[in-house]
């Protein structure tokens, strides 16, 4: 079901700054809800204003420098090409819009450059995200070993790499540290959500869910 797909997309940009920065690289991947992607994916290269990249601080610049970006910029294709290829495959997998959302590593910044310069493309996409930096935070917080014993990153700051990264993530926390599957029984989680419904208080957790080395 479209509905249970993930749009994952992670882009490279010349800076943070939606004002003045642009888009110079987009990759999309669809997964299903198993997180097995869907078809080969897209991956676009767009050339960008001058104006862009004369401003790009020394820090972006040499990322992009050393990911081998910056030497196909020249060769890139315009905004508009850029999102009728990432949006056909989109549509492709989601024919439906609004039905899927978004995933990536912080993707709202992703978004709002989406929202900005693929219009067509972010209206297409559920308003909810999937943000595998929020499960890393709070993995971080409650589960110690298994953030750091997380997957090496190996994307190497271009986008296709970067949301292969961020699915494999996905993955490692589904089996580290999520309930398998079909998780706890019914009368287990109408009680765990009794205990948390009203207005927050001091966490007591139950002993028994507590790990112990």
């Amino acid at each position: 079901m479209a509905a249970e797909h993930i749009v994952w997309i992670d882009c490279e940009m010349t800076g943070l700054d939606l004002g003045a920065d642009a888009l110079v690289e987009v990759a999309c991947l669809v997964t299903d809800a198993e997180l097995n992607v869907l078809g080969d994916g897209v991956d676009v290269v767009i050339r960008p204003p001058q104006a862009a990249l004369d401003q790009m601080g020394d820090f972006v610049r040499q990322m992009h420098t050393t990911s081998g970006l910056i030497e196909v910029l020249e060769s890139g294709i315009t905004l508009e090409e850029a999102q009728e290829r990432v949006l056909a495959y989109v549509r492709e997998h989601v024919p439906e819009p609004r039905r899927a959302p978004l995933g990536g590593n912080t993707v709202s910044t992703d978004r709002a450059f989406l929202a900005r310069d693929m219009p067509e493309l972010d209206q297409h996409l559920h308003y909810r995200i999937v943000d595998v930096s929020s499960i890393k935070e709070l993995a971080r917080r409650w589960y110690p070993r298994a953030y750091f014993n997380s997957p090496a990153k190996t994307g190497g700051h271009r986008a296709l790499g970067d949301i292969l990264d961020s699915i494999a993530e996905l993955r490692y926390y589904r089996e580290a540290v999520f309930q398998p599957q079909p998780g706890l029984d019914s009368a287990t989680l109408k009680e765990i959500s009794a205990r948390h419904t009203g207005a927050p208080g001091p966490v007591t957790p139950d002993p028994g869910s507590i790990p112990v080395d």
